[in-house]
């Protein structure tokens, strides 16, 4: 090797030792000021909730003001937007997995690329699904509920959250050959009022939101779309339990940074997400709301993004879903 190739080589060793110490020293310090948390979902709402709780953890073990900003509207987009556009390394992105899964599918062009511009950190949560049916309907089973629907087709409505609810169960629905009106809400209050007067026959949300009709004896729970039953409602079966593995799904929540983040501060900050997760105090908490805890790395939270984006893209060609902004 010539005296010139060997100076390269060796420059180029320097730089690459100095990159890494500068990468370990940045997640050493960090934070050494107050973390913004920075969030679509609205003030109020169960992933605020949990986005609240998890920052104050977080401060505590950072010893730092940890705050959350609701940053709400346009699907979620105006909160992500936010986010890619504060040009601060101690700002992060607390959202439902739908950002990264979902908004590609259903916005036919985005101001951003979610794939390429936000990282995953690590998930907290899910927001345990379930199915329910008003109580004016003698359906007590989702095999009930798809007999029924086969013998009355075209006499039953439903209605769901936003995000994987309408690909999962509208993609059962289709491939079952079940002939039920989706009803669009724009709200949460008039789906609500309208299931418990019998107007919807279905509804597919967040078991935290549910659970008041239920326990006002106006819905009935028909399965829980999560992988195990939960502490909320722990007579109420798993949709794999009732013999429809294809409509689990789960709403996970977790932390995001921008593309550049150093993987040493990408990981520090999982590491600590990871330790609140699998707090039995948070865990507590969170299963009171209807949600489970999910610790897990940045590549796990990764490789459950990927799966859930490959599965939604599916289930849009099944529906045969057309982007409409």
């Amino acid at each position: 090797m010539s005296i010139s190739c060997r100076f390269v080589a060796v420059i180029g060793l320097l730089l690459s030792t100095i990159i890494c110490w500068s990468s370990a020293g940045v997640a050493a310090d960090w934070p050494h000021r107050t973390v913004r948390l920075i969030t679509p979902l609205p003030a109020g709402s169960g992933s605020d909730f949990t986005a609240r709780l998890f920052a104050e953890r977080l401060s505590q073990r950072w010893g730092q003001a940890v705050i959350v900003e609701n940053r709400p509207g346009a699907d979620g987009v105006i909160g992500v937007s936010a986010f890619l556009s504060a040009d601060d390394d101690h700002t992060l992105l607390y959202a439902i997995s739908a950002v990264f899964t979902v908004l590609p599918i259903t916005h036919a062009k985005l101001p951003y690329d979610p794939v390429r511009e936000l990282v995953p950190i690590s998930p907290t949560s899910d927001i345990v699904l379930a199915i329910a049916v008003t109580e004016k309907r003698p359906i007590r089973s989702l095999d009930s509920l798809v007999q029924t629907a086969r013998a009355q087709p075209g006499k039953l409505n439903w209605a769901s959250s936003p995000g994987l609810p309408p690909f999962v169960v509208g993609g059962f629905f289709k491939n079952s050959k079940l002939d039920l009106a989706f009803v669009s809400y724009r709200d949460l209050a008039p789906v609500l009022q309208d299931l418990g007067e019998g107007r919807i026959d279905v509804l597919v949300h967040a078991l935290g939101v549910i659970m008041p009709q239920v326990q006002s004896g106006r819905a009935r729970l028909l399965a829980v779309a999560s992988d195990a039953r939960v502490p909320l409602a722990p007579d109420v079966p798993t949709v794999t339990e009732a013999g429809f593995p294809e409509l689990r799904m789960d709403g996970t929540v977790g932390f995001f940074g921008k593309r550049g983040m150093p993987d040493t501060l990408r990981d520090r900050i999982a590491s600590d997400v990871r330790a609140v997760a699998n707090d039995s105090g948070i865990r507590d908490k969170l299963a009171a709301v209807g949600q489970a805890a999910r610790p897990g790395t940045a590549m796990e939270f990764a490789a459950l993004l990927d799966e859930n984006r490959r599965r939604l893209a599916d289930l849009a060609k099944t529906i045969d879903f057309k982007a409409t902004q």
